[in-house]
């Protein structure tokens, strides 16, 4: 799982960085989404990137294991055409090269070290989380809300509030600030897990659009106005 630097996760956490499916309150009837909602706060902004500078020399030795995992994969593709086949893996498995133990014993090392990054994350969204209930009850009872749909369970609805940013503001309020520690032996449920899972689906999303519109924004190597004369055949 892929650890985003501080500043990649300052700006996914933004509100225009993170899209919020069709939301929409007609006649008591909302939608909104957990996942989006706990992705906005504060408190998880502020602990990711707090996390990030705490771990920064782990996150570090991570990039070294995953550029020696990197190598290893150059050295397998026997072909050279820059892609590790299944057929070229097999082949290794095959021949029993010394390197298949290799690139086990770094995908070992790197999922040790990412570890306590992963767990300090989940603790964060955990958190943030178990007041999602609480908080989500707030904005029914402010919006006279009936019922809070999913928003998949719509065909069409026509925007109006925007009720998990509502959700957000509330989430804010009650917990401006998430603990970075976890207890001794924290493990998370499996819907915290679950949940986890799907915030990281955000950020992986919101990166990747972030990448697209940067190279988009890229100025075109330009055609030269005046190009040289050319020498005149003989």
């Amino acid at each position: 799982m892929k650890i985003r630097n501080t500043a990649i996760v300052a700006a996914l956490l933004s509100a225009t960085a993170i899209a919020v499916p069709a939301t929409a309150q007609v006649s008591g009837i909302a939608t909104a989404e957990t996942s989006v909602a706990i992705a906005r706060t504060k408190a998880l902004g502020t602990a990711y990137q707090q996390i990030g500078t705490q771990y920064a020399g782990v996150v570090q030795q991570m990039q070294t294991k995953r550029q020696e995992i990197n190598n290893i994969n150059v050295q397998l593709d026997t072909n050279k055409d820059k892609e590790l086949t299944q057929a070229e893996l097999d082949a290794a498995i095959k021949a029993k090269n010394p390197l298949l133990t290799q690139l086990d014993e770094k995908q070992k090392e790197i999922n040790t070290l990412q570890e306590p990054i992963i767990l300090a994350q989940l603790y964060a969204v955990e958190q943030i989380a178990v007041k999602y209930e609480a908080a989500q009850q707030a904005v029914v009872a402010a919006k006279k809300i009936s019922v809070i749909l999913a928003p998949d369970a719509f065909v069409w609805a026509p925007e109006a509030v925007d009720v998990t940013s509502a959700i957000t503001a509330e989430l804010d309020k009650a917990i401006p600030a998430a603990s970075l520690t976890p207890p001794a032996g924290y493990r998370p449920s499996r819907q915290i897990g679950a949940l986890y899972q799907q915030i990281q689906q955000l950020f992986n999303n919101a990166a990747q659009m972030q990448a697209a519109q940067a190279a988009a924004a890229q100025p075109r190597a330009a055609a030269p106005a005046n190009p040289a004369a050319q020498p005149e055949s003989r």
